[in-house]
């Protein structure tokens, strides 16, 4: 089957995250309207701020919003590094802020310890998400996944099957990534997650990151770019969202 990617072009990295807030908004508004309530699930780092400040501005029923993460940063949710610190300080906002927001993180010791009571955590939310925003990182990293991690076989379990096993994981532990990338270990959805969504939405600015998904958009292996769980996919809609 073929992907089905529709690409969205800015001016600047503020325009497109105005452009991606109210695509976010829209879908999340028919998901409230047909469903009754609707998962979003968001990505960290720098990109998403504007983006989240955006999204929290805009009109909707927040209080039938969840929210969660593609992944998270093994650490407290006060620490600089945490994702769960960056959605409550740009997203969960003003009238935003009555959303539910269901984090990654249980102060456990591990991500290995506290995935058993996170993965029952995520299998309590109401899946389809709306929307799940990912990043893609100077790597080829989306959520955490990292190129030829040795975590990566599980995570992407089931991805070439026509259907995900309702057995494989919606998280999973990951080791501390190299540098550039912040030396932590994480916990992050798995491709069963992240692709059970009705729509997926790249997120990327930059010259940098448009060559490098124009490579990632060629044939190849997942392990290489794990960005290509996205992009080489029919099962949902990818919308990639770029500026220069």
């Amino acid at each position: 089957m073929t992907p089905l990617i529709h690409f969205h072009h800015a001016p600047s990295a503020q325009a497109l995250a105005q452009d991606v807030a109210e695509f976010v908004a829209h879908r999340l508004r028919e998901g409230l309207r047909e469903r009754g309530q609707a998962l979003l699930v968001v990505s960290g780092g720098s990109t998403p701020v504007p983006f989240f400040e955006a999204l929290a501005r805009c009109e909707l029923d927040w209080s039938r919003v969840v929210i969660t993460l593609a992944d998270e940063r093994w650490l407290p949710p006060d620490h600089a590094d945490s994702n769960a610190r960056l959605v409550a300080a740009h997203l969960l906002q003003g009238e935003a802020a009555r959303a539910r927001f269901v984090p990654l993180y249980n102060g456990a010791a591990t991500p290995q310890d506290g995935q058993a009571d996170i993965e029952l955590q995520l299998a309590a939310l109401p899946w389809s998400a709306e929307v799940v925003v990912l990043g893609m990182g100077g790597d080829g990293h989306t959520a955490s996944l990292f190129p030829h991690a040795p975590e990566l076989p599980k995570a992407l379990a089931g991805l070439e099957a026509e259907a995900f096993s309702q057995a494989t994981p919606r998280c999973l532990p990951v080791a501390a990534p190299a540098l550039p990338n912040v030396p932590v270990p994480r916990l992050t959805l798995t491709a069963r997650a992240l692709l059970d969504a009705r729509c997926v939405l790249l997120h990327v600015t930059g010259a940098a990151k448009w060559d490098l998904l124009q490579q990632a958009l060629q044939s190849g292996p997942v392990a290489q770019w794990p960005v290509r769980l996205a992009l080489h996919q029919a099962r949902v809609p990818c919308e990639v969202f770029h500026a220069d």
